[in-house]
């Protein structure tokens, strides 16, 4: 009975093999914005992309995205214009002329670059006006999109595929241009396709703009800030070691 008991424990535990694999895509993960190669997508892999996003959680499983392909090159090259109108607006948003000298420095986007631009949108009426889970805070829905984001994410990290995430545009103009109801939100615009390589670290360290914040400072118990109580030091110890 002891043995039964021990293998029900661990039934569902991945093996050491898919536990690592899991963990290298979410370590290893980038926003890519530069490198990626002319390559296209094959429709199988790019399906299978597509099935992870479908699979997130979502609030009510109202499943709330759809997936707009954006292959056209005069359709991105409308989308650029709209991204280098707001970059322009972002730069000046900024402070110092150090930080705005360092802003007009970083590669911020792929879309013409990339093979394929991908657009994951939310439906903010999909389920009904009444939707499990959503009765008090209307953005989860929106939260749903988000998860669908990271499954493709992740997915195609594992797939080789570089993903760009850009959201420096105005929001209406894009909308504007997608043709999008007036129901559905852009909650993310996605640069795909295969890299060159895989920066280490993300773009944004690596280029000084900000370092990765200690998770062991971020971590509370019960109430906030209250991080440091002793029953916890042996996780926060853990915290603090390399993760991957």
């Amino acid at each position: 009975m002891e043995n039964q008991s021990i293998e029900h424990q661990f039934e569902h535990v991945f093996s050491d093999a898919e536990r690592h694999a899991l963990y290298k895509a979410i370590y290893s993960r980038r926003d890519v914005r530069g490198q990626f190669k002319p390559d296209p997508i094959p429709d199988e892999i790019l399906a299978r992309l597509l099935q992870a996003a479908h699979h997130a959680p979502s609030v009510g499983f109202m499943q709330p995205w759809n997936f707009l392909l954006i292959r056209s090159r005069e359709v991105r090259q409308q989308v650029h214009q709209l991204f280098l109108e707001a970059n322009r607006e972002a730069e000046a948003m900024f402070e110092t002329a150090e930080k705005r000298h360092t802003y007009s420095s970083l590669k911020l986007e792929g879309i013409l670059e990339s093979p394929l631009n991908l657009v994951i949108t939310c439906d903010r009426e999909r389920a009904g006006p009444v939707v499990i889970g959503r009765t008090h805070y209307m953005a989860m829905d929106i939260y749903s999109s988000v998860c669908a984001v990271q499954n493709l994410w992740l997915a195609a990290r594992s797939e080789g595929v570089g993903v760009g995430w850009v959201s420096i545009f105005d929001r209406s103009k894009l909308k504007q241009l997608l043709n999008l109801p007036a129901q559905v939100t852009p909650v993310a615009y996605l640069c795909l396709g295969y890299v060159e390589h895989f920066f280490s670290e993300p773009e944004l360290k690596s280029a000084g703009w900000r370092e990765r914040l200690p998770l062991e400072e971020l971590v509370y118990v019960d109430h906030w800030e209250n991080s440091h109580p002793k029953e916890e030091q042996g996780l926060l110890t853990e915290l603090a070691r390399p993760a991957y």
